[in-house]
């Protein structure tokens, strides 16, 4: 079991301060819930608010990491890595954490890498501009279940939304309400049980590579919606192995033209020595 002691700086929740400290929404309901917290040397109550110049102790199983961190930066823009659990817009989001910036595109909550978001209305603007234009270029990387053979080759299906379930659905033939979808993917190693695939997005639709990837038949380790549950246990991941590594932008209006074929790579560990 860990120990963090922390002197509170403003009056907050506890929830929101551990949240902002870098535990998971998972992590935090856990401490709450057990009464992990000690305020001034007596055991938590409830989801209670924290003042200024009290001193908390937190026991944790686990560390938090940090949430995010700058991969580059200018007058314009800031390019990030962002780790799991956490959200790019919204309460305790990117947007929160970093001040003065704007979310140009998105990665899902449970997926970590790559972003550029945007320091002024005219940058966000040109990179909207951009990204609609399907003008950057994302690469993914991911640990998939199975031993796919894939050679780079892009597949093409068609992607349905379910907004009250947060979900979508992948088929191969078009059903009304669906959009089309293309992704590319490249097998990179063949491990014993799971596969490493580099994915390149051609269409950025909601939980694409997660979607698609099932749909062909190998899930994302870890993936909560679309993977197998079974398989996430044996491997006791609770977020799904998907990473935004790289991050390129190939045209751009002239207010940000000085960033074209600009390539922005954060690997992570598990992957690097195969990229």
């Amino acid at each position: 079991m860990q120990k963090i002691t922390v002197k509170i700086e403003k009056n907050i929740k506890i929830k929101d301060f551990l949240l902002n400290y870098g535990f998971s929404n998972s992590q935090a309901n856990k401490i709450i819930k057990n009464k992990d917290v000690k305020i001034d040397g007596k055991r938590l109550q409830e989801n209670e608010n924290l003042l200024i110049g009290q001193s908390i102790v937190i026991f944790c199983e686990e560390l938090p990491g940090p949430k995010f961190k700058i991969i580059y930066e200018d007058e314009n823009v800031v390019v990030v890595s962002k780790s799991q659990n956490i959200e790019v817009q919204g309460k305790n989001s990117l947007e929160e954490l970093i001040s003065g910036t704007i979310a140009v595109h998105r990665l899902d909550r449970n997926t970590s890498g790559l972003l550029i978001m945007a320091k002024n209305s005219q940058a966000e603007k040109s990179l909207k501009e951009a990204f609609k234009n399907q003008t950057v270029e994302k690469l993914y990387v991911c640990e998939v279940y199975g031993k796919p053979q894939f050679s780079g080759k892009t597949y093409e299906a068609f992607l349905l939304k379910d907004a009250m379930r947060s979900q979508v659905k992948v088929f191969s033939n078009y059903v009304q309400n669906a959009v089309k979808i293309k992704t590319a993917f490249k097998t990179i190693k063949i491990g014993e049980e799971t596969s490493l695939v580099v994915a390149k997005l051609f269409t950025g639709k909601t939980h694409q590579i997660r979607a698609h990837l099932a749909f062909l038949g190998y899930p994302i380790i870890g993936d909560g919606k679309y993977g197998n549950n079974q398989i996430n246990k044996k491997f006791k991941l609770n977020y799904q192995k998907l990473h935004c590594f790289s991050l390129k932008i190939e045209k751009i209006d002239k207010n940000l033209d000085y960033l074209i074929n600009k390539v922005f790579f954060d690997k992570p560990e598990w992957a690097k020595k195969y990229l």
